[in-house]
């Protein structure tokens, strides 16, 4: 009895292994964890909310459209990537974490410098802060001279499957060569 327990936990192991690809600059999640239930508004001005994330996975990455740096760099990537044949059917999300300034108008004149293939996301806190937490992004608002404020926030890129849920993380910095072969073998491997 003792030798077929073990005998099973070793297949159930060995399967679990072979669901999890092996990640060169991220992280895949042994089990995909289910995000905590949202609804927002896209750029357009359209409801998106979680159930518009089942039937195709997607890269996400919150930030906002004041940021100098760090969010314009990882948005150019992220439409490189999406331009990559291999990588098609994969959906770019940018959510928004500063939405007293990234009001629709603000958002849509934001992505779409980055082109078509991203789709801008935005909440008031009271819809947006939920999110937040469940998937784990930090966000403080600091002010500037002058009534002015900066956002600082997480730099992660998280991966979500075709069913929503949280498969993998991607933290700073990335390097896109890694982060496409990555990406493809998310692609192959969980959707």
């Amino acid at each position: 009895m003792v030798l077929a327990a073990a005998a099973a936990g070793y297949m159930v192991a060995r399967q679990l292994q072979h669901q999890v690809p092996a990640l060169q600059g991220g992280t895949a999640l042994p089990q995909p964890r289910s995000l905590t239930r949202f609804e927002l508004t896209d750029h357009r001005g359209q409801a998106f909310g979680t159930d518009q994330l089942a039937g195709m996975p997607s890269l996400v990455f919150f930030g906002f459209t004041h940021c100098p740096d760090v969010c314009p760099t990882t948005l150019a990537m992220m439409a490189q990537l999406s331009r990559e044949p291999a990588l098609n059917g994969l959906r770019m999300l940018f959510i928004t974490v500063d939405p007293g300034r990234d009001d629709q108008a603000a958002l849509q004149a934001y992505v779409a410098a980055f082109g078509p293939q991203l789709t801008g996301l935005r909440g008031e806190d009271a819809a947006l802060d939920p999110l937040l937490q469940g998937i784990g992004v930090a966000r403080s608002i600091h002010p500037l001279p002058g009534g002015d404020y900066t956002v600082d926030h997480s730099a992660t890129l998280f991966y979500l499957d075709r069913h929503g849920r949280l498969a993998a993380v991607f933290t700073p910095p990335f390097a896109l060569a890694t982060l496409r072969a990555d990406l493809i073998a998310l692609l192959r491997q969980r959707s």
